[in-house]
């Protein structure tokens, strides 16, 4: 006979039950993102599996991609799991002046907190962590992964497409991984006109990590131009991207 753990009670209790102090839950979910996470500065966001073993080629590339751009004054976050997640977090701690950032969640299998970052928050609801994973970051880098990736590759580009964020930049990591999925979207959905061609321009699909380095340098800069036209000079979050502008001037 199955058993339930105490995390599936609760979601059993908070979502199906329709238990109206849930709400304070998820309300608190994100006060607690939003109050730790405001002020943070140029971010990038890392999602990948939490099931790549440390010893294979993407969870090393991961470790890589985000000591390059801890190196450049980047914070980089990640869900604050094993594997992929691991990985970020793990090449971002390698410096000291960077945030290393994990945003966990209670699950009854897999999500074990990693030990290498240097701000961990935990949520209880997939949405408002998957809110603050996008909400803080100025690009978004997707290694291979499964069900969970895949929906957060989706969910950042559906905000691209829509115009609710401006000025992301989105790297999918993995040719040979993700290449019958790009040929899929582009083959049938801008085939049968489900998206637009430009659409599937908001993917960029590359190996090379010094490329998504420069690129998000160059997205650096292209952010701060509009927050400046904008008339967001005064804000905390353009003057910490253009004080690391600065530094690498």
């Amino acid at each position: 006979m199955q058993t339930i753990n105490e995390v599936e009670k609760r979601y059993i209790k908070d979502i199906k039950s329709a238990d109206v102090w849930s709400v304070f839950r998820i309300m608190a979910d994100f006060v607690k993102g939003f109050d730790e996470l405001g002020s943070l500065g140029p971010t990038v966001t890392i999602f990948g599996s939490a099931r790549t073993k440390s010893d294979e080629f993407y969870y090393k590339e991961a470790v890589k991609l985000a000591s390059l751009l801890a190196a450049r004054g980047f914070n980089i976050m990640s869900g604050g799991g094993g594997g992929i997640m691991e990985a970020a977090n793990r090449g971002a701690k390698e410096h000291k002046n960077v945030e290393s950032i994990g945003l966990n969640i209670d699950l009854p299998t897999e999500q074990i907190a990693n030990p290498y970052t240097t701000k961990d928050l935990s949520f209880d609801y997939f949405f408002s962590r998957k809110v603050m994973l996008v909400k803080y970051s100025m690009a978004y880098v997707i290694m291979p992964g499964g069900f969970g990736t895949l929906d957060e590759l989706f969910e950042a580009l559906t905000l691209v497409q829509t115009r609710k964020v401006s000025g992301v930049k989105i790297f999918v990591i993995g040719t040979e991984f993700y290449k019958p999925l790009l040929d899929f979207i582009q083959t049938r959905l801008v085939r049968d006109g489900m998206i637009g061609k430009d659409d599937f321009l908001i993917i960029r699909l590359t190996d090379d990590l010094e490329c998504v380095a420069n690129e998000i340098e160059i997205s650096l800069a292209e952010q701060i131009k509009v927050l400046e036209k904008i008339g967001l000079n005064d804000t905390e979050y353009y003057k910490s991207l253009s004080s690391l502008k600065k530094e690498e001037s």
